[in-house]
């Protein structure tokens, strides 16, 4: 997950493959843990407060999440490394779209789709800051993970946001925020489980 400071700005997408990402250019390495491409590993680049979510809160997480990943439609909000909307299309997402504002993360991103030959049908990476694409026409989601920048406002807009038709019946959403935190939430969202490491608490609720 990322504690990155996001530009506010909509970038213009380009319909070019992006450049392969320099080994000088990277800073450690994406483990997918299950799945369809477990085992496999991916360069994360170097940039300031990067780096993907570990493999232990992601074990956790999906273990929660059952077997709720199958042919789900899945949202990566603030994607960074991408390490959340990946592990899902693993285990079988059938579309994730990951929404990533700073450009170089970005195209990060779409380089790590082509190396695991992920078809641009089945995911996407858009670069644009959340908030600008949750006000854009709404889409169904099953799945959402939701980990913005730490005290900065942005989960409980994110949040409210959603509640206006980009949620599925049933569907699951993971919010990350600072550990005091104290976040209101749609009420039609039931917490479903929670775990705190250091500043971080973790939370999956369910849409009924």
């Amino acid at each position: 997950m990322t504690r990155k400071h996001l530009a506010k700005n909509r970038t213009r997408r380009s319909h070019k493959p992006p450049a392969a990402t320099p080994a000088s250019a990277t800073r450690g390495r994406l483990r997918i843990i299950g799945g369809e491409f477990r085992r496999r590993l991916l360069p994360v680049i170097n940039h300031p407060g990067l780096r993907p979510t570990p493999d232990r809160v992601r074990e956790t997480l999906f273990n929660w999440l059952g077997t709720s990943a199958p042919g789900a439609r899945v949202l990566d909000l603030f994607a960074g490394t991408g390490a959340l909307g990946l592990e899902a299309l693993s285990r079988g997402a059938t579309q994730t779209l990951l929404v990533e504002s700073d450009v170089k993360v970005a195209n990060a991103l779409m380089s790590n789709l082509a190396t695991l030959g992920i078809a641009k049908q089945r995911a996407d990476v858009i670069n644009t800051d959340a908030l600008s694409f949750l006000a854009g026409p709404p889409q169904t989601f099953d799945m959402v993970f939701l980990d913005p920048p730490f005290r900065q406002g942005l989960a409980a807009s994110c949040c409210l946001a959603l509640a206006n038709d980009w949620l599925a019946d049933e569907a699951w959403i993971y919010v990350e925020t600072e550990s005091d935190l104290l976040l209101d939430t749609p009420n039609d969202w039931t917490l479903h489980r929670e775990t705190q490491a250091g500043d971080s608490h973790g939370r999956l609720y369910r849409r009924y």
